[in-house]
């Protein structure tokens, strides 16, 4: 190996997949790509060159936790040049630059494929760190070149392959033992709250025939489930050779009809695109059974102020449709608290409707105004004393959702995926965690030598209800049933 890249990612599962992407091209260049947080206190044996962090803007809190572990990495490793991309290096480029103008080189998130040009031009000998060329200057020229060469296209000239925000994919992964595959990115929407349709854009969608491509490829290194993603899967219009337009439903068919046995995970979706059309496919048993809707009030005067483009109504409608076709799905949604100038009376029509919905998780966030947006110098601003019990409040009926839904599931057999080992019982047992299909996280023994990404059965136990409160990964126990061992992820090299 040549060395060490470090890659830190935050935020949204897309993040992760093009972090995947960056990692799979440096490792392809002969370099160990390195996905474990510095947070985490493990060790790094090989010499770190450089180090990626790709940033998230969804929250101040995001924004405050890419500056911390900016100034770690720079610390750890005070040789190494630091790139810093992602949604926050679109929008907030002077502000990252300011924390270490020397080493900190900022590649906006729309221009990330960058990185695998990287990869190869250090595996080329174009940046050649071998011969004490590699720095945080010569790296920023190379990276300045690119972006002159960028702005030189015009918009009448087709867009070379590099210029390609589905560039960094990988068949194979380092870190997560299920596939993540990118179908989508950007969004049409404006929402008054949110700066990810200023970071990453217009919708754009890949072509209908790459992604069954790709998840052939998946498909065949043996990988037993694929999550699709994207920044809003609703918007998927994905253009064929012949000039046709799929629809995310169209593209499930596509992608149902032409693979084998793989399973499909959809990562979220906007309830007003949940159709009874739609449902009649998500039914199919290679479509697993969760779903995750991005709600964020039950107010129809909030949402209205959200400009969210759906109602209370189509909330309901939504999950009555994916329950009526799908048996005992997972359901989850995001919420936001204290957007503002919701009142009491608009946050008890959101308490009303995750009550009467039931669902098997909130993620529940404080408003946080993102600079730029209509909702930033929006008046009734509500105070963080009052956000924070409506957080808790929303907190507390997640945990009795989940509890109340593992509860459902005692006894039953349901497959799962392998992700990690534990750890090891006093009989000599391994202890695995694994992620059922219907996104339950169990933990369970087995004297089988499992690896991550194998395919397996269990039986649920009971809900381990003080780690869910806790906040940790696991959410009950589990029994191991049965192993499919020719469904396990081809594993990456080590260090």
């Amino acid at each position: 190996m040549k060395g060490t890249v470090h890659f830190e990612t935050l935020g949204c599962r897309l993040n992760q997949d093009e972090t995947e992407g960056a990692a799979r091209a440096f490792s392809d260049a002969g370099f160990f790509s390195d996905l474990t947080p510095v947070s985490s206190g493990s060790e790094i044996s090989c010499g770190v060159i450089l180090s990626v962090v790709n940033t998230c803007t969804v929250t101040g809190k995001a924004e405050q936790k890419a500056r911390r572990i900016i100034r770690l990495l720079l610390e750890k490793f005070p040789e190494a040049p630091l790139i810093v991309t992602g949604c926050y290096a679109e929008l907030g480029a002077p502000e990252l630059l300011a924390i270490s103008p020397g080493r900190l080189i900022v590649i906006p998130g729309t221009q990330k494929y960058i990185l695998k040009e990287i990869a190869a031009a250090m595996n080329g000998g174009e940046l050649d760190f071998a011969a004490g060329k590699f720095s945080a200057g010569s790296l920023l020229s190379f990276v300045e070149k690119k972006f002159l060469l960028l702005r030189k296209i015009s918009p009448e000239k087709k867009i070379p392959a590099a210029v390609n925000p589905f560039a960094l994919y990988t068949p194979v992964f380092e870190k997560h033992s299920r596939a993540t595959l990118k179908i989508q990115d950007g969004c049409n929407n404006s929402c008054s709250f949110c700066a990810i349709h200023f970071a990453r854009g217009a919708s754009v969608s890949l072509e209908p025939e790459k992604v069954l491509e790709r998840a052939r490829e998946i498909e065949k290194n043996g990988i037993a489930e694929i999550v699709l993603t994207g920044v809003n899967l609703s918007q998927y219009a994905g253009k064929t050779e012949s000039g046709d337009v799929f629809d995310f439903k169209a593209l499930l068919l596509f992608l149902l009809s032409g693979t084998e046995k793989v399973k499909f995970r959809i990562s979220s979706f906007y309830p007003q695109h949940i159709t009874e059309d739609l449902c009649r496919v998500l039914a199919d048993r290679r479509i697993q059974p969760f779903f995750h809707l991005s709600i964020q009030s039950g107010s129809d005067s909030v949402l209205h102020s959200m400009r969210r483009p759906y109602s209370r109504v189509q909330v309901e409608n939504a999950v009555f449709l994916l329950r009526k076709f799908k048996e005992l799905p997972f359901i989850s949604c995001d919420i936001i608290a204290g957007f503002p100038g919701e009142t009491e009376s608009d946050f008890e029509q959101t308490k009303a409707l995750c009550e009467k919905l039931n669902f098997a998780w909130i993620h529940a966030f404080p408003f946080s105004p993102r600079p730029g947006t209509e909702a930033f110098s929006m008046p009734g601003k509500i105070p963080e004393r009052i956000k924070t019990e409506r957080v808790k409040w929303l907190s507390e009926i997640a945990v009795a959702g989940k509890i109340s839904y593992i509860k459902s599931f005692a006894g039953k057999n349901v497959g799962a995926i392998v992700e990690k080992r534990i750890s090891k019982t006093a009989e000599g047992k391994t202890v695995f965690r694994a992620v059922t299909e219907n996104f339950l996280h169990v933990e369970f023994q087995s004297e089988k030598k499992l690896t991550a990404g194998t395919a397996v059965r269990v039986k649920i136990g009971c809900a381990l209800e003080s780690f869910i409160r806790s906040g940790k990964e696991t959410d009950c126990s589990a029994e191991l049933i049965d192993a499919d061992m020719s469904q396990t992820q081809v594993q990456p090299g080590s260090c």
